[in-house]
């Protein structure tokens, strides 16, 4: 059976998007790679085995173009009142939390947040569906 190791994203500044994901959600620099034309940064935290890992192209100077086809990743978080104002009060600027109810009951509590790429992360609180 296939087991989810890993999810790779393109990040413009090493140290600036490193130093969001831990301040967002405490990823630390796990293990990191120096090849000729790029950098691999993985980033994980106790929570979890699954690994983010950072590309970094050498000689990329202008954003990239996420497209029409990238959404969103999540995490699950076990208090999510506290984790919106403790993003908030650092400068991280969450969106507005948001409740889905689905056939009348409810389905999730969430917020989204953007990384310094424009990668958008929901946020969710744990329960039901959302482990």
């Amino acid at each position: 059976m296939a087991k989810n190791i890993h999810m790779m994203i393109r990040v413009l500044e090493e140290e600036r998007s490193v130093a969001f994901y831990d301040k967002a959600f405490g990823l630390k620099i796990a293990d990191r790679y120096e090849f000729d034309g790029f950098t691999l940064v993985y980033l994980a935290n106790e929570e979890s085995e699954f690994e983010l890992e950072l590309t970094i192209n050498k000689g990329e100077s202008t954003p990239y173009d996420l497209g029409n086809g990238y959404g969103h990743m999540a995490v699950s978080v076990g208090d999510l009142d506290k984790e919106h104002a403790r993003m908030r009060e650092a400068g991280l600027a969450p969106k507005d939390i948001k409740e889905m109810v689905h056939q009348g009951a409810p389905f999730a509590r969430f917020f989204f947040i953007e990384d310094p790429d424009g990668y958008k992360i929901e946020v969710l609180e744990r329960g039901g569906w959302f482990k």
